[in-house]
């Protein structure tokens, strides 16, 4: 099932003056970013003001906060993301005018053409693996363009266009669009079970990744995670499809096969089982394997393995990506985008790794504090259960009532679904009223305790607050 339709690309010199609606988000503001690299004209309009619109304007966008028809000017063409709804007068006003309208990912695939075009996918690892990607390279000497789901750490920036042939994308299969790209290489990651809402069912979810598989460049090359079953069908796939496949992971058989992974503060290092050792300064064994894919590609595109391995070394990794946003009154605190069953678990694990450690070389031993912001009413009815056990890697969980983004409220679905699943050996809070949340963790914690926010939704804006009430409460 293809959710959106591919239909023809048209290259982007040819898309004239480009308008974007909600043109703020990191993905829409990204591709504006480099359309205004390579000289088109480009507005946008967003719902609210934010940095992001005043670098796109310090680069010659015309920007508006709000909505209007007006806004559109004597734009030719017309970005949306599936966020969009029907109604925005923009687009009832492109609409009208005959206007040439496209989803998102067709105007990042219109900036690919021409490029080597790698495309990263997967239910879980794009965007840290994608930034992994572009810094490597970068340090190898490819200077890719890019464009990342997130922004990187070091430089704040989610996009850009390079001076080599090579273009870097995360491909988001949550509505299908990563069926709009035809990569020269792909990474697919891992396949699991998400974004239901629009799949109805993980078959369809799986019939979609091979169909991405299928838009490969014939005579290209597939890199799959090997830990994962449904990327070892994929590369199956592949390989049957004529690619050349390499596969990545602690799995026996892997091409390029992860073993020694150590944890090091917030950070870790391994081998690659015939390159050599890696060190990351970014926890986690899961980015251990996002690395590991970062060779892999790199090796595919013809990279020194030391060069790319010195750039995996200084990757600061990617904002929201179990970010370490500051310490306050002896509590640290991070923020994560985590909002799927198994990325909390993969970044508990990793707090959980951290926190041994640091008792160990320290002695400072502090519990887990999970604060989890439900997204999505769908994911969050069709996962209670899953999230709720995931949380029970945590010594404490907070949960909040879901961030309903793109989605009317469902009855009967809320936050408590979740906080009532999580196992009993974790003491959990459910606190429906977000404003509460920082003065409730302020009570929870102790010195030596570790915060972590988690969500795809506003909860990462609770961090600061947080801090700030340990401050005030000393």
């Amino acid at each position: 099932m293809s959710l959106i339709d591919p239909g023809e690309i048209v290259p982007a010199e040819r898309l004239g003056k480009v308008h974007f609606i909600a043109i703020g988000g990191a993905g829409m503001s990204g591709i504006a970013r480099i359309m205004l690299k390579r000289g088109i004209a480009v507005s946008g309009s967003d719902a609210r003001d934010s940095d992001l619109l005043g670098q796109l304007a310090g680069l010659g966008a015309k920007v508006f906060v709000g909505h209007a028809a007006e806004y559109l000017g004597d734009a030719d063409t017309v970005v949306v993301s599936t966020a969009i709804r029907p109604t925005n007068p923009e687009l009832v006003a492109a609409r009208e005018r005959g206007l040439r309208v496209l989803h998102r990912s067709a105007a990042l695939a219109a900036l690919m053409i021409g490029r080597r075009a790698v495309a990263v996918a997967g239910t879980h690892g794009k965007t840290t693996t994608t930034s992994m990607l572009t810094v490597a390279l970068q340090h190898a000497g490819v200077d890719p363009a890019y464009c990342i789901g997130g922004q990187l750490v070091t430089t704040g920036l989610g996009a850009d266009e390079g001076s080599g042939d090579v273009f870097v994308a995360e491909a988001d299969e949550s509505d299908g669009s990563f069926l709009m790209y035809t990569p020269r290489i792909a990474v697919i990651t891992n396949v699991e079970a998400d974004h239901l809402d629009n799949y109805g069912g993980f078959e369809k979810v799986k019939e979609n990744f091979a169909r991405f598989v299928d838009r490969i460049e014939p005579g290209g090359v597939l890199i799959a995670g090997a830990d994962d079953p449904v990327a070892v069908e994929l590369a199956d796939l592949g390989r049957a499809r004529g690619l050349t496949v390499r596969t990545y992971g602690t799995a026996a058989d892997a091409d390029l096969r992860v073993i020694g992974f150590t944890p090091r503060g917030l950070g870790s290092r391994f081998v690659v089982e015939g390159l050599g050792e890696v060190t990351l300064g970014v926890p986690g064994r899961h980015n251990a394997l996002n690395a590991a894919a970062v060779v892999a590609v790199a090796g595919a595109l013809g990279c020194d393995f030391s060069a790319v391995r010195d750039g995996l070394a200084g990757f600061g990794g990617a904002m929201r990506r179990l970010e370490r946003k500051g310490e306050t009154a002896g509590v640290e605190l991070f923020d994560s985008y985590a909002h799927h069953p198994t990325e909390l678990t993969a970044d508990l694990e990793a707090t959980r790794d951290y926190a041994g450690q640091r008792a160990q070389e320290t002695g400072r031993a502090g519990r887990i504090i999970a604060v989890f912001q439900p997204h999505l009413y769908s994911r969050t009815r069709f996962f209670a259960a899953e999230f709720g056990a995931a949380l029970g890697l945590a010594d404490t969980a907070v949960v909040l009532d879901v961030y309903g983004a793109r989605e009317d409220p469902e009855p009967g679905v809320t936050g408590r679904l979740v906080a009532d699943t999580v196992p009993a050996g974790t003491v959990t809070v459910y606190v429906p009223d977000r404003a509460e949340v920082p003065g409730t963790v302020a009570g929870l914690v102790r010195p030596g305790d570790i915060v972590i926010t988690l969500g795809a939704g506003d909860v990462t804006d609770l961090g600061p607050l947080i801090l700030q009430r340990l401050a005030d409460s000393g």
